[in-house]
């Protein structure tokens, strides 16, 4: 019997160099002219459409596609762009097999739904390739200032729409270059030659937006600064904390956060200097948890497990993204919850794992049973918490996030907020695209009242 080495295995450039490059190429590479129209003529265009209701920025997807089907990709892009700015990113990471696919009459009939997420892919790209600037035009200066805490999706997004409707809007962000989740919370694989950067360049063409990186709510700007410096304020500051285990050991070495992890993923010079353990352990049942997962395989680990406390079918992970992590080699255990972190020498060893049963209820119960895992490296991937430091005090908060109204109005007069910092927040791009969207149009018209 293969005995197992004993204390932690972790190492770098596991895999032959050439390697790298391949597991992490473009997820969905794009389409080819020909394979874009054959897509494009499978849709119905239809009425009404179904895949526009599901679409969160209410994108006009039959009209896209259509004029994608008639030879015009840059008049499908201005469509796209009209209602979604970052539609780039979006027709890249945005689970549309749950979105606009899974309601698409073609799906629902055929089992097979016409790929509007390649399509808007195609648009978007095939329009950025040819033109350094979005498609609009800023309105006569307002003389209204606007700050714009957080320069990821739903900042951008808002930033954007201000700075058409002529206002001059200063876009902080606490990390040293803007994107948000765009840049540093995606699997590489999902977004390739840096185009989160280069949407971030598109989006800032517009004009009028002043950005500020390494400024940080809370450390050296404060909302009350800005609330009297500025006529308006918008927060899409993310969630910045990190959720823990709460278990004995957590702080040893080898117990990870898997969103700092992606992050140094994706600004890697060199995917093969980062260290790998053979044996990784994932907690959670998210995106972040298949994307750290997926991507600590391609790097070369052995063996990769995603450990998940409820039913497979209650992971918040799409089932696209499942099937392509257990395609790529993970392993997925559900149905079990962190016991005990055990460690050697100060090093995370083993995790042992309590069985859990879920009732009638809702309710999750542990059953007692206990299995261990060998583990070299831990990561946790249950969710990510507001700092509540960087807020005003007045600010109304719920579940620990901030209260917004249906047009992403906090409780303070001047003050707006969007992204997955507010209550009801959902972590996709898309939806705090929709978020930046709505609230800058509000911020225009109190603005104007």
């Amino acid at each position: 019997m293969t005995q197992t080495k004993a204390g932690p295995d972790i190492a770098a450039g596991r895999l032959p160099e050439d390697a790298y490059s391949e597991n992490f190429s473009d997820l969905h590479p794009l389409l080819e002219q020909h394979e874009a129209q054959v897509e494009a003529d499978r849709c119905y265009f239809c009425y009404d459409a179904p895949c526009m209701q599901a679409c969160p920025t209410s994108i006009d997807i039959p009209q896209f596609i259509r004029q994608i089907s008639t030879g015009n990709p840059d008049g499908s892009a201005k469509t796209i762009f009209e209602q979604n700015i970052l539609g780039g990113m979006c027709a890249r990471v945005c689970p549309t097999e749950t979105l606009c696919e899974e309601v698409c009459v073609r799906e629902v009939a055929e089992g097979k739904p016409v790929k509007i997420g390649q399509l808007q892919r195609y648009a978007t790209d095939h329009y950025m390739s040819g033109h350094d600037e979005t498609p609009f035009s800023r309105a006569a200066a307002s003389g209204k200032k606007v700050a714009v805490v957080g320069a990821g999706p739903a900042g951008l997004s808002c930033a954007h729409r201000l700075a058409v409707h002529g206002h001059e809007v200063t876009l902080f962000d606490a990390r040293d270059k803007a994107g948000g989740l765009n840049e540093f919370g995606i699997a590489s694989y999902k977004s390739v030659e840096n185009f989160a950067q280069r949407e971030v360049d598109f989006v800032l063409s517009i004009g009028g937006i002043e950005l500020k990186t390494g400024m940080r709510l809370g450390d050296n700007i404060d909302l009350a600064e800005l609330r009297a410096t500025f006529d308006a304020v918008f927060l899409s500051i993310g969630l910045g904390g990190v959720n823990a285990l709460n278990k004995e050991n957590e702080s040893h070495n080898g117990v990870l956060n898997a969103v700092d992890y992606i992050s140094d993923i994706r600004q890697a010079d060199e995917l093969s200097q980062l260290p790998v353990g053979r044996n990784i352990v994932v907690i959670g049942g998210g995106m972040t948890a298949v994307d750290i997962a997926v991507q600590k395989k391609l790097l070369g680990a052995d063996d990769v497990t995603i450990v998940y406390r409820r039913e497979q079918d209650r992971m918040n992970a799409s089932k696209f993204e499942q099937e392509l992590a257990q395609t790529t080699g993970v392993k997925i255990l559900t149905n079990a919850q962190p016991h005990a972190l055990v460690t050697e020498n100060g090093h995370i060893s083993s995790i042992e794992l309590e069985r859990t049963v879920s009732l009638a209820d809702g309710t999750l119960n542990g059953t007692g049973e206990i299995l261990s895992l060998p583990a070299d490296m831990v990561f946790k991937a249950v969710g990510q918490t507001l700092v509540r430091d960087d807020l005003d005090a007045t600010i109304a908060l719920e579940k620990g996030r901030i209260v917004v109204d249906a047009d992403r109005k906090t409780s303070l007069d001047d003050v707006w907020a969007g992204g997955d910092c507010v209550l009801g927040g959902e972590d996709l791009t898309v939806t705090a695209v929709e978020d930046g969207k709505i609230a800058a149009e509000s911020i225009n018209a109190a603005l104007n009242a």
